[in-house]
């Protein structure tokens, strides 16, 4: 039993930064943890992942500019991002995966980059 809480979306200028965290409860058998995006009308995406061994996963699209961090004691994710576009705007999903082959899913938080 996983539940995912995601926080720290909000309003930014282009070329700003924000900060996302995100809880995990009820198991700490947690492998993969991760963020995915979804734009209105678009597909969802992968922003970044990051295992429990601390091995990280990009897209070319946000390499340099977000960084993921865990804390496996905590049992929280986190994304860094930095230099944000307007073509970032969406909404950032929570993602973890344990050991028994289970996927978890948070709400979403909007992340609106705009002048």
């Amino acid at each position: 039993q996983v539940q995912l809480v995601e926080s720290g979306g909000g309003l930014v200028q282009p070329g700003g930064s924000l900060r996302l965290s995100c809880a995990s409860s009820g198991s700490i058998f947690i492998n993969a943890m991760g963020w995915y995006r979804q734009a209105p009308g678009k597909e969802r995406e992968l922003v970044a992942l990051i295992t429990r061994d601390r091995t990280t996963n990009y897209p070319d699209s946000v390499k340099g500019r977000f960084t993921i961090s865990r804390d496996n004691a905590k049992n929280t994710v986190s994304l860094q991002m930095n230099s944000l576009k307007p073509e970032d705007t969406a909404v950032y999903y929570c993602y973890a995966a344990n050991y028994w082959g289970q996927n978890y899913w948070g709400q979403g938080t909007q992340v609106t980059v705009s002048s």
